[in-house]
């Protein structure tokens, strides 16, 4: 498997955006997905040399003054445990460690894993209108 990494969305395509998002219940398009690309601070995206297609990405955004926040990072389904995810935090963590402040929400079954790239627990508060997931 060969993939590289790149933070320019440049030549992608919603073509090259399929398979996302599997464990949300009403979920964005590859045309939505392609719009919250372009609208991003910051992103990386993993892509299959072999196949060009997408196969995972990490998004934050930013004031670019002290702080951002990550709210997506998703690694498609056959290419999960490869180190990809790894990768690609590793990759963002970077560009932004020039901020005060590096906000993620997540589930406490995962915080174990961004606690390995010194990332700390913290209370959180949060609205979510599921009705709205899709982006449309």
């Amino acid at each position: 498997m060969n993939i590289y990494y790149t933070d320019t969305i440049e030549n992608v395509a919603e073509h090259m955006l399929h398979g996302f998002f599997t464990e949300f219940p009403n979920p964005p398009s590859p045309t939505t997905h392609l719009k919250l690309l372009h609208n991003s601070s910051y992103i990386i995206l993993a892509i299959d040399a072999s196949t060009q297609q997408v196969v995972g990405f990490i998004t934050a955004i930013s004031d670019n003054v002290l702080s951002a926040y990550i709210p997506l990072l998703e690694v498609l389904p056959d290419y999960q445990g490869k180190g990809i995810g790894t990768e690609l935090l590793k990759q963002l963590l970077s560009q932004l460690s020039h901020l005060y402040m590096i906000d993620l929400l997540c589930d406490a079954p995962l915080q174990a894993y961004y606690q390995r790239f010194g990332l700390q627990p913290a209370p959180a508060m949060m609205i979510r209108h599921y009705a709205n997931q899709s982006g449309n």
